[in-house]
């Protein structure tokens, strides 16, 4: 099971993150994670948010390059060794992290991780019979 993330190429100036978060916030878009990486010229935002199409179609609309990625949200304890844990199982079948960035709950005792896998489908298998819940678009759009 895999959700979708949102990947937003912005020009490395002054200003465009918050184009970005304000198109957000116009369309009533709630931003669940989010994480950027930089070049000189341009950077590359990715997101997780609560209405995943309509943000995709609101940053659009207001000219920005918009593209999406399949990755993996995974529930871990917010305990020290709770990525520890997860981060195991994956070496242990050999799964190569590409990247990952993490948002927790303030009144709870669970992190969610977003994963990019070198081979997303195994890592999923992996994880759920390891006992390791992998969460779905819903769950990922209403976690507060």
């Amino acid at each position: 099971m895999t959700v979708e993330q949102i990947s937003v190429f912005v020009e490395n100036r002054s200003g465009q993150l918050g184009d970005v978060t304000r198109v957000l916030e116009d369309a009533g878009i709630n931003i669940r994670a989010l994480s950027l990486s930089d070049t000189t010229d341009f950077g590359v935002l990715r997101l997780m948010a609560d209405d995943t199409q309509k943000a995709k179609g609101a940053l659009a609309a207001a000219g920005f390059t918009v593209g999406s990625t399949p990755v993996v949200a995974v529930d871990v304890e917010d305990t020290p060794g709770g990525l520890g844990r997860v981060l195991l199982v994956l070496s242990e079948y050999g799964i190569n992290v590409e990247y990952l960035y993490a948002y927790t709950q303030r009144e709870s005792t669970r992190a969610t991780i977003i994963f990019r896998f070198d081979r997303t489908e195994e890592a999923v298998n992996v994880l759920q019979q390891r006992g390791i819940r992998v969460l779905g678009p819903d769950e990922i759009a209403d976690r507060r």
